[in-house]
């Protein structure tokens, strides 16, 4: 079984966020950056199904050349090999970004392909299933499962209220992974000395013969979450009150 994983490289969860000057996104000169997490879980499903199955696990990132941190520890996870579209992945928007990945994704006919379902610093949820539509490949998200079978995949999704949905799909087909399909591994010694001899291609989006396009979605303005207090009374008959205080807990503070 041919696997791809896409992984985003973004900012660690603990970094000190400031707005750049800019206001458009924030600063990123002093940050640390880390795999997306949902991607990790993707990448760490493509490891176990590899494991159980054969085949090969191929990681595919558009990013920066920073973005090549992430990439090589990826493959001391366990990936077999990687592609990097070397692009300022920050600047592009989900239709953008599909548009390279489904141009690399060509180039390698997987089984499968496999993304987080959303980025932890945009948390758009769209990439994925851009790229299935742009693949002509059945799609499914939020996955929590996944079991491979004979020329197909079955797999459970989350919905809400603690349901989940079992579907069995055709290969190839692409599935966008929710966090917390199984237990993240680490990379090893070893791992991270076979990761310095394995292959990652390097491609850009004239390589890929991909057109840029005027972006569907722009970021005007990024800024900190206004911090405001304000009081209510609530008088009168203390039944009518205390009626009026839950409605405005379950409705508005949606604290129950």
């Amino acid at each position: 079984m041919r696997i791809v994983v896409a992984i985003k490289q973004v900012p660690a969860r603990d970094s000190e966020l400031r707005i750049a000057a800019s206001g458009h996104w924030i600063e990123e000169a002093d940050l640390a950056y880390e795999i997306n997490e949902p991607d990790a879980y993707a990448l760490e499903a493509g490891l176990r199904l590899k494991e159980q199955h054969g085949g090969e696990v191929i990681v595919l990132c558009a990013g920066p050349e920073r973005a090549g941190q992430s990439i090589r520890e990826a493959l001391a996870k366990g990936a077999d090999r990687a592609i990097h579209i070397e692009q300022d992945s920050t600047s592009l928007d989900p239709l953008a970004v599909a548009r390279l990945l489904a141009a690399a994704v060509r180039t390698e006919a997987p089984d499968l392909v496999l993304t987080g379902l959303e980025s932890e610093d945009l948390g758009l949820g769209q990439t994925g299933v851009i790229l299935a539509e742009l693949l002509g490949l059945p799609h499914s998200t939020i996955i929590m499962d996944i079991e491979a079978l004979p020329g197909a995949v079955r797999v459970k999704r989350e919905l809400e209220e603690g349901w989940f949905q079992q579907i069995e799909m055709p290969l190839p087909a692409l599935l966008a992974v929710q966090s917390g399909i199984g237990k993240l591994r680490y990379a090893t010694l070893v791992g991270i000395r076979k990761a310095k001899s394995k292959e990652v291609r390097r491609l850009t989006a004239d390589s890929l013969a991909v057109a840029p396009s005027a972006p569907s979605v722009v970021v005007d303005r990024v800024y900190l979450p206004e911090r405001n207090k304000r009081t209510q009374l609530f008088t009168g008959d203390p039944k009518l009150a205390a009626a009026q205080l839950i409605e405005k807990l379950k409705f508005e503070v949606r604290a129950i």
